[in-house]
């Protein structure tokens, strides 16, 4: 877990609470639901004039299932991401 929260602090100052973290697989963990979430809200749109609510709905659920089974039983940091998306997907959708 080390790795996973690498410190990275400039020489002068070591009391900043700005750019404590410099891990692009951390950056990656967080936004990468909003950013799931922001593309999927533009197929939602199509979807839901095609398929109906009820439907999409359901499709909600199951992405909501699969990001909930990857996240449960992550064993590195691409399962966790994956799973985030799939949340994103089910958010955006939802929305």
């Amino acid at each position: 877990m080390a790795n996973f929260l690498k410190k990275k602090t400039s020489e002068g100052d070591l009391y900043s609470n700005y750019c404590k973290y410099d891990n692009q697989g951390l950056q990656l963990f967080t936004s990468s639901l909003y950013l799931a979430g922001l593309t999927a809200t533009f197929f939602a749109s199509y979807t839901t004039r095609k398929l109906g609510r009820r439907l999409t709905m359901l499709i909600v659920e199951v992405f909501f299932i699969f990001g909930i089974i990857f996240n449960a039983a992550a064993q590195n940091l691409a399962m966790l991401i994956v799973g985030k998306i799939l949340l994103g997907y089910g958010v955006g959708f939802a929305n």
